[in-house]
């Protein structure tokens, strides 16, 4: 998808930092909207259809945890990309985000330059998103095949029990989205047995040693992500 195509809602009750971002994500190239408050931005968003949403937590008339709970329940935004802005760093707030339906979160202040790198990288997602059916998916040095439960890390065959390749291939499906713990649960796990959260914890700590310790991040109180 070129950068002309993709709309981008800036959601802010600070003018200035309207205009700042909206500004240089404009200089990319990109659709850009922007909304002063959470009931104007669920409005546009229905309206515009956007394929990132960036949502500030606190503002008037409505703040961005509800904004994010009405966007996420509308016809055909189920899956659009939402990220906070928030100078709010405690884990409380991250946390209630993610219970909103949020994908990831931006800490303000922020400069250009990296608040520009961390859109590309939510956008990454788009594309992700259209593989995602596919047999064979490529995460930057892994290569991972459903079909034949292989994975290929350097060009080097590594085979992993069943339950720790659905986790990697669950996590790396989507590179930088927060997984909640009950989500993935229920993508790897199912109704097979009961489990309690360490069991994730434990496949995460062996695919660490096998793939990579960098490549799984924790997101306390959350669950788990893959970094490439």
């Amino acid at each position: 998808m070129k950068k002309q195509d993709i709309k981008i809602l800036l959601v802010d009750d600070e003018p200035d930092i309207l205009e700042i971002l909206s500004y240089n994500l404009s200089a990319e190239g990109y659709q850009v909207y922007t909304a002063k408050n959470g009931a104007d931005g669920v409005e546009k968003a229905r309206k515009k259809a956007p394929h990132l949403i960036i949502l500030d937590v606190m503002m008037p008339e409505m703040d961005g945890i509800e904004a994010c709970e009405l966007i996420r329940k509308s016809k055909g935004l189920e899956d659009t990309i939402i990220t906070f802005l928030t100078a709010r760093s405690e884990d409380y707030s991250q946390v209630a985000g993610f219970d909103a339906g949020a994908d990831d979160y931006i800490t303000k202040p922020i400069k250009p330059k990296v608040f520009l790198s961390k859109v590309k990288s939510l956008l990454r997602r788009l594309k992700k998103g259209e593989e995602d059916s596919a047999e064979v998916l490529k995460v930057g040095d892994l290569v991972i095949n459903r079909e034949e439960y292989k994975v290929v890390k350097d060009g080097q065959d590594m085979v992993l029990p069943r339950k720790e390749f659905e986790l990697l291939a669950l996590l790396a499906s989507k590179p930088d989205k927060v997984f909640k713990r009950e989500v993935i649960l229920d993508k790897v796990w199912g109704q097979e047995v009961v489990v309690g959260g360490r069991t994730i914890d434990v496949h995460i700590r062996k695919l660490r040693e096998k793939i990579g310790e960098s490549h799984f991040k924790t997101v306390k109180g959350v669950g788990y992500k893959y970094v490439q």
